[in-house]
Parts: structure tokens; C-alpha cells; sequence
């Protein structure tokens, strides 16, 4: 029988021709002679380019026609080997005799037009560009973020895939208490459960793809338990996982650059009634919420279906956040599925769906999945179970 073919994370170039395409007719639309984005995410979204940011400048600049890289020169071989969706120019360092915005003037000469920049670019590093360009009408542009909120069939892909992953972290972090309950011995502490779902995922992408695009945060997850897990994103430390107390995996990963994450609450033996009853509300919030992102929603709506639950059944001080937020090239980007956000989700859109309760000095309840927003009704990316027969360990 032939091989199945292996998942491919290295999108196309065709894909970018189509993202150049449409920053190019929204720069038209808003009168922009060029716009550079220096943010990592931006620039895994336009050119396919990932690599750690440092304090030395990465910069992609767009116009009508032309599309440039501009880089370190120590990145020169990185950036070639990952063959990315525009032409590379170079500076030897940061913070250089000269600037290494200087750089850009042989390939776009003296810029006097109007030029757009993402609202992230600080203020220092705006300065050094308007020294550089002193004719150029230099202002925020919000269009790559807006085209970001959408994702295309082939982004869907890659964050279905690591939703799968995702979940397969999660089982694994199960499967390592069971074995150690079965063997009777001590019990695996936060951070070797960690460790250990993070590496499983590593593996899974290195046997199943053909390639991998290699990012910051590319699989890893929080671990906390017992009382720990009443502090949310609590980092994970010694502490062994104990019978009696509860656990929440929160693991996740990027495909192609694209996130997903998972996150559940486990009972290391069964829960108390208590117990129960606190997952129950957690439970039932986040089906309510989920059940809300659906194309058409406002994300400020489907926040009111899940925390509304949680204070109509919970004291007010166990409720520390909203429903959500968006997820593409980060784990956390716009829509926000919060009360302040009128966004209205629309089909192509990828958020999380996470309401929880925390008991102070307790412990936490959370169950996250990734949803893909559609308009027949939210389709998620995650399946790990979640009912409270299916949670229980040992």
C-alpha cells in the first residue's frame, strides 16, 4: 500500500501572491505609496519569514509593485533557506554607523508619499524611520490586521491540524499519570508533564509533515494543579500532581505559524461534590459560549452567554476573565470575545472559547477549545473530551 501522504505546513507561494494582492488594493483604497510592517507575526503572515525577534530591525515593506525583506545580515542564509515571498536586502547590524532603515533607500529611493505602518511600531523605531524618510506622510494603517481576522481555506488547514495536535498533547499528559498511577510510584510534577507534552508534539509534527515552519512557542503549554490552579497562567514548577486535587492541561502548538490550543480540567481520582459543582458552572458556561460563535454574533454577545451563566451561579470574585480572543499567527490576536468588543464574528474567523471559574485558594476550572466561526455554527478544532465522566484519572 503507498505511504499517505505527509501534511505539508510550508504554505505556497501562490498564497502570498494573494495576500500581496489584497494589501495592494487596500492600499490603493486608503491612498498608501508603501506600507512596512516590522512586527513577527506580520511578517510570518506577509513572507512566510520566521524568526526570533531581537532588537535588530526585520522589516517588510510592500508598494504597488515591489515587495522587499529587509534584514540582518547574520539572517541573510535563514531567510534564503526559507525561500520566502519577497526580495531580501540587507544591513550588517543594529544599532549600526548608520540606520538600517538606510538600507531600503537604494530600492525605494526617496520615499515622499504616504506611508503606512502598523499601530504596534513603537515610538522609538518610528523616529528612526521618519529620520530616514523625513519627505514621507508617515501614519498607522490598520489593513493587514483587518485581512488577519479572516483566514483563508489553506490557514484553516493549518490550524485544524494543530488543533489535532493539541489535543494529542493533552491525551499525552493524561496517559503519563495514568501509567505512573498504574505503577504506584510518585506521580509527575508539573513541569514534567510540560515537558512531556511538549516533546510528544515535536514528534508528531516530525513524523506525520514534510515540513515544518519553525516558530517561537511552536508547542509548549501551562500545567498547574491543586491550588496552583487558582492562579491563572500560573507557570508550571515541581509541584507533583496529587489524588484529590484537580489539574488543567492548557497545551497548544503552531502549525505553519498557525495556533491552536486545548485546554481541559482533570480529577486525579473522583471529584468531590464540590468539585463537581464547580465544574458544572465552568461546563455549562462554555458550551453556552460556544454555542454563540456563529457568524452574524457580535463577539460582546457571545461573551454575555458564557459569563452570565458564571454570575448568575458564582460569587462575582470568581470570575477573572472574558469568554476569549481571536488566534492565527499568534495565540492571541483581535476579535477579543469580550464585553468591550462589538466585533461581529464572521465566517473564516478562529477564536477560543475559555470561560472559567476560580476558587481562590481552591483551585481553577477551564475547558478551552479553538473554534472555527462559520455560519452554520461554530466548528471546532478541538475534541478532546470534557464531560466529567470522561475527565476523571485513575
Amino acid at each position: 500500500m503507498l505511504d499517505q501522504p505527509r501534511f505539508r505546513q510550508i504554505l505556497p507561494p501562490a498564497h502570498y501572491e494573494a495576500i500581496h494582492a489584497g494589501i495592494r488594493a487596500a492600499m490603493a483604497r486608503d491612498g498608501l505609496d508603501l506600507l512596512l510592517l516590522e512586527a513577527n507575526d506580520d511578517i510570518i503572515y506577509t513572507t512566510g519569514f520566521s524568526h526570533y525577534t531581537t532588537e535588530r530591525p526585520v522589516v517588510f515593506a510592500i508598494t504597488a509593485d515591489d515587495a522587499v525583506l529587509l534584514v540582518p545580515r547574520l539572517e541573510i542564509t535563514h531567510a534564503q533557506d526559507q525561500a520566502i515571498a519577497a526580495d531580501l536586502v540587507s544591513y550588517f547590524e543594529f544599532p549600526g554607523v548608520t540606520s538600517p532603515f538606510e538600507a531600503l533607500r537604494p530600492r525605494l529611493g526617496e520615499v515622499a508619499g504616504r506611508v503606512g505602518v502598523a499601530p504596534s511600531m513603537s515610538l522609538g523605531r518610528l523616529a528612526h524611520l521618519r529620520a530616514v524618510f523625513p519627505r514621507a506622510d508617515i501614519g498607522a494603517s490598520g489593513i493587514v490586521g483587518a485581512m488577519r481576522l479572516i483566514k483563508t481555506p489553506a490557514e484553516i488547514a493549518l490550524h485544524r491540524e494543530a488543533g489535532r495536535i493539541a489535543d494529542e498533547m493533552v491525551a499525552a499528559g493524561v496517559a503519563l499519570i495514568d501509567e505512573a498511577l498504574r505503577r504506584g510510584g510518585t506521580l509527575p510534577s508539573e513541569i514534567e508533564l510540560e515537558s512531556h507534552v511538549s516533546r510528544h508534539a515535536m514528534r508528531i509534527m516530525h513524523e506525520d509533515h514534510a515540513d515544518r515552519m519553525l516558530v517561537q512557542g511552536m508547542a509548549s503549554g501551562l500545567v498547574y494543579s491543586g491550588a496552583r490552579s487558582a492562579f491563572p497562567h500560573a507557570m508550571p514548577t515541581g509541584n507533583p500532581v496529587k489524588v484529590g486535587e484537580s489539574l488543567i492541561l492548557s497545551l497548544g502548538c503552531r502549525v505553519g505559524g498557525r495556533a491552536s490550543e486545548s485546554e481541559r480540567t482533570f480529577f486525579i481520582g473522583e471529584p468531590t461534590a464540590e468539585q463537581a459543582g464547580h465544574y458544572a458552572i465552568a461546563f455549562e458556561a462554555q458550551r453556552r459560549a460556544t454555542a454563540a460563535m456563529v457568524a452574524g454574533n457580535s463577539c460582546a454577545h457571545a461573551d454575555a452567554q458564557g459569563l452570565d451563566h458564571i454570575r448568575a451561579n458564582a460569587p462575582e470574585e470568581w470570575l477573572l476573565h472574558r469568554v476569549g480572543h481571536g488566534m492565527g499567527v499568534m495565540f492571541h490576536e483581535p476579535p477579543w470575545v469580550e464585553a468591550g468588543d462589538e466585533t461581529v464574528l464572521a465566517a473564516g474567523m478562529v477564536t477560543s472559547s475559555e470561560p472559567s471559574i476560580t476558587v481562590p485558594g481552591f483551585a481553577g476550572y477551564r475547558i478551552a477549545d479553538t473554534i472555527h466561526v462559520t455560519e452554520a455554527g461554530p466548528d471546532l478544532l478541538t475534541h478532546h473530551p470534557r464531560r466529567i465522566d470522561d475527565i476523571v484519572i485513575g
